[in-house]
């Protein structure tokens, strides 16, 4: 699978840095908006082909995938210029600034029978099969109550900060509290209730969102700009409950009884980064002649952009680009 990578910061670095050490995947090229940036990137990661504008690389017949790296604000056109040449999209999360972009983009993909998924890394963990393993077992009882808790000291970066790049922690870390309920409760929500705390250019600085779901089961997600969280999820159930360190990139998984004793431990395998198993998924969905991957089905990633458009409507949030 050859891998051409749209836009050259530091989440493409990380995804550069890891698709170098896949054997069976290639990383050809790298675009940007300056030739200089792209050509400085492609030398730091030995890539053959640097390009000074994007519709450049998509171009390019000899690239397959594209994964985009850019501001939020910019998704949902670089993948329309992805798609409408040709070629596969695996797109940063969060997948698009709202939900009738990224319907836009997953109607196209479709339409044109090429694959777009959403780079929400942690779906395509192998430790998300091990949490549902637990769950499933029956250790804990009934899985009721979650809580998460994603923050971050990253207020001082603009592109988080602006309204006109969709900035905001709901979209940047709230977005992985929404997957991780995603994940346990599904996504039939009965009810939607939040509080937030707005930076001085009129984003969410940190957010509480407290989600209720059919059999009385409820989520406590918390995320932010401008402390330092623990990272945890946490599972209650009627026998017990179990505690995921770090939601951004499962780490471990304890799990306690009624007594609250740890009962039972588990460890995340070795991996490059963690961002290997998107990539391998999407070319596997690829070679399979999927338009979506079944570890991160567009249905989920539509319903969670309803929820995260509900959410900065209680809020008054509006992006400039939004009519």
């Amino acid at each position: 699978m050859k891998i051409g990578i749209i836009g050259a910061g530091g989440i493409a670095s990380i995804l550069a840095d890891t698709m170098v050490k896949m054997p069976d995947v290639e990383l050809i090229g790298i675009a940007s908006r300056s030739i200089e940036k792209a050509q400085e990137f492609a030398a730091r990661f030995s890539i053959k082909k640097a390009y000074g504008t994007y519709e450049e690389m998509v171009k390019d017949p000899e690239i397959e995938l594209i994964y985009i790296a850019t501001p939020h604000s910019e998704h949902c056109k670089n993948a329309k210029l992805c798609l409408e040449n040709g070629k596969h999209v695996l797109c940063e999360k969060s997948f698009a600034a709202n939900y009738m972009q990224a319907k836009e983009m997953i109607t196209l993909a479709e339409e044109k029978n090429l694959l777009i998924t959403e780079a929400m890394w942690i779906r395509y963990m192998p430790m998300v099969e091990t949490i549902k393993k637990v769950l499933s077992s029956g250790v804990i009882g009934e899985p009721m109550t979650l809580t998460a808790n994603l923050c971050y000291l990253i207020s001082k970066k603009p592109r988080l900060i602006e309204p006109e790049l969709a900035g905001g922690a709901l979209l940047d870390v709230g977005v992985y509290t929404l997957n991780f309920a995603s994940l346990i409760f599904g996504d039939e929500v009965t009810d939607i209730q939040s509080s937030v705390i707005k930076t001085e250019t009129g984003v969410d600085a940190q957010n509480s969102i407290t989600l209720c779901y059919p059999g009385g089961k409820m989520a406590v997600l918390n995320s932010s700009l401008r402390v330092l969280s623990d990272r945890q999820g946490i599972i209650y159930g009627t026998k017990g409950f179990m505690v995921i360190e770090n939601i951004n990139n499962f780490e471990t998984i304890k799990v306690y009884d009624v007594d609250r004793k740890l009962i039972e431990s588990y460890e995340k395998p070795e991996q490059i980064s963690g961002y290997e198993y998107q990539i391998t998924a999407s070319a596997q969905a690829i070679k399979n002649g999927w338009t979506e991957c079944p570890q991160m089905p567009h249905k989920a990633t539509l319903d969670i952009m309803k929820i995260m458009d509900e959410l900065r409507k209680q809020w008054g949030i509006q992006y400039p680009f939004e009519s």
